[in-house]
């Protein structure tokens, strides 16, 4: 693998909420400096006013493009060419179109290879719409603009503990039209191949939350588990994948289950989200798995109640950042490993020889 500093593009996010707070605080530590370059996609005057009015010592460089970014420096891409009032704590929809901006630029330095890896700070998901972004969230519009047909799949994750969803951004009233067989597949598969590619596990074990409470206790409290879910598990067990299930999520968790696999695939969003931040959300992180590009962000959101007060905790973006580029590293490995193959061996049987034969391969 090329041995170089991986490149970090951040987008500010909300303006008004912790976003610049827990980027500052993150790299005002000179060791990450070491690790990666970051980019941040912004306004380097609000980032100047956040990062005065937080105190924290963090020095940036101002760039026009990515392409001037500097190693051991924080660079900051001014995105936003008019003023921007900060309005602390508030949802505005200047703050919307801010984050908006930063999005869509980091997006169109990614397609054109001017960074390695995405790291989101929160957005406001009602003050960022508009005619271009008509989306639930981060996840749906980065899989639109650079997913290249892919599927995306959230998962939130802490160290080995990583929880994924079948269906995300959803109202709760709509989950069980939208569960199919087919669906649970699909997301399964993804986070199966994720769980080997991105994080480096040969043969991982994956439990399976039901929908209904008590697994649908035989069919008393609904239907989904016999006619959906355990279905959809037999066929993916018949192609290979390690799944178990399906567990009613409060034992489950309760009990302590979580631990003994590498991953757990939730129906719906707070049935794997709540309890995933209840145990786990200081250093959480967002990871956007099934995609080309490798995007993460913290597991909080914009914190509007204590922005601006300097008492935010950055470990969540930082582990946002750590995996990030662990992910990047593990897939470049990945690709390298599978580049060149072992070459076919086989015992040639056309004479009495028990000589093991190796193929023979031309080099490229």
């Amino acid at each position: 693998m090329e041995n170089r500093k991986i490149r970090v593009g951040i987008t500010h996010g909300d303006i008004n909420g912790v976003g610049y707070e827990v980027i500052w605080k993150t790299f005002s530590d000179p060791t990450m400096l070491e690790l990666c370059t970051p980019v941040i996609y912004g306004s380097p005057k609000v980032a100047a006013y956040h990062r005065k009015a937080m105190e924290i010592p963090t020095n940036f460089s101002i760039v026009n493009t990515a392409e001037d970014a500097q190693d051991g420096r924080v660079n900051v891409v001014n995105c936003i060419e008019e003023e921007l009032k900060v309005e602390l704590s508030k949802p505005t929809p200047e703050a919307g179109k801010a984050a908006l901006t930063a999005l869509e630029r980091a997006l169109t330095d990614y397609r054109d290879g001017l960074f390695d890896v995405l790291v989101t700070a929160p957005i406001n998901k009602h003050t960022i719409q508009s005619e271009t972004f008509h989306f639930p969230g981060h996840t749906e519009y980065i899989e639109e603009r650079v997913g290249d047909g892919q599927k995306a799949l959230m998962i939130l994750l802490k160290g080995d503990f990583r929880v994924a969803l079948v269906t995300g951004h959803v109202p709760v009233r709509d989950i069980p039209g939208m569960l199919t067989k087919e669906l649970i597949m699909e997301k399964m598969e993804i986070f199966h191949q994720s769980l080997k590619k991105d994080f480096g596990i040969d043969n991982p074990r994956i439990a399976v939350f039901s929908l209904n409470p008590h697994a649908g206790d035989n069919g008393l409290l609904g239907t989904e588990e016999q006619e959906i879910i355990i279905p959809a598990m037999k066929e993916m067990i018949a192609k290979g994948v390690q799944c178990f299930g399906p567990y009613p999520a409060d034992g489950f968790m309760g009990s302590g289950n979580y631990t003994h696999f590498d991953g757990i695939l939730a129906m719906y969003h707070d049935q794997g989200l709540a309890p995933f931040k209840a145990l786990a959300m200081d250093e959480g992180v967002n990871f956007t798995a099934g995609l080309p590009i490798v995007r993460t962000s913290p597991a909080h959101g914009t914190a509007y109640d204590i922005a601006g007060k300097g008492i935010a905790s950055e470990d969540s973006f930082r582990q946002a950042v750590y995996v990030a580029m662990d992910v990047f590293r593990n897939r470049a490995w990945e690709k390298e490993i599978s580049a060149r193959p072992l070459r076919k061996q086989y015992y040639e049987k056309r004479d009495d020889s028990d000589k093991l034969k190796l193929d023979s391969v031309e080099e490229e």
